[in-house]
């Protein structure tokens, strides 16, 4: 069911957007984290993506399994180390949010300019980075989105 929801809304992304031409690619763009001054890939999961009179909805498996599927290791970190969220795309997505994947229960963690602490705790963490390219013209219109997904080994 809630794969049909997701697509629903995908296919209302698409249709809503379809007259903008302001994001460029036929996919959103690459993401990264950067965690004590290096740089590490994030991989996309779940997007709806339009560009023009052309648009696509990808829905993928869990960031966990994405990650493993992809032989993506986690990203070693120190204990409530700053963790950067960096993306070389123009025009920034507009509204963020991180959701935390370890453990019974998501948990919501707060961003700040793509900025976020790693836990303090021991352990592998894992992350999705949801974003969302919002009309700037017309409420509750989404021009894009895209899930990336990330894990932390906080050592």
């Amino acid at each position: 069911m809630s794969k049909l929801v997701s697509l629903l809304v995908c296919l209302i992304t698409i249709l809503a957007a379809c007259s903008n031409n302001e994001l460029k690619g036929k996919k959103p763009p690459e993401a990264e984290i950067v965690a004590s001054g290096k740089h590490y890939e994030t991989v996309l999961g779940t997007y709806c993506w339009s560009n023009g009179n052309s648009g696509k909805c990808v829905d993928t498996i869990g960031p966990k399994d994405l990650l493993e599927l992809k032989g993506k290791k986690a990203i070693p970190v120190q204990p409530g180390e700053e963790v950067v969220f960096m993306m070389d795309y123009t025009p920034q997505p507009n509204e963020v949010h991180l959701e935390q994947l370890t453990g019974d229960t998501p948990r919501q963690v707060p961003v700040r300019d793509g900025h976020f602490k790693a836990p303090t705790e021991k352990g592998i963490y894992y992350y999705s980075y949801g974003v969302w390219w919002m009309d700037e013209k017309e409420k509750n219109v989404s021009n894009g989105d895209a899930f990336y997904s990330f894990a932390l080994e906080v050592e």
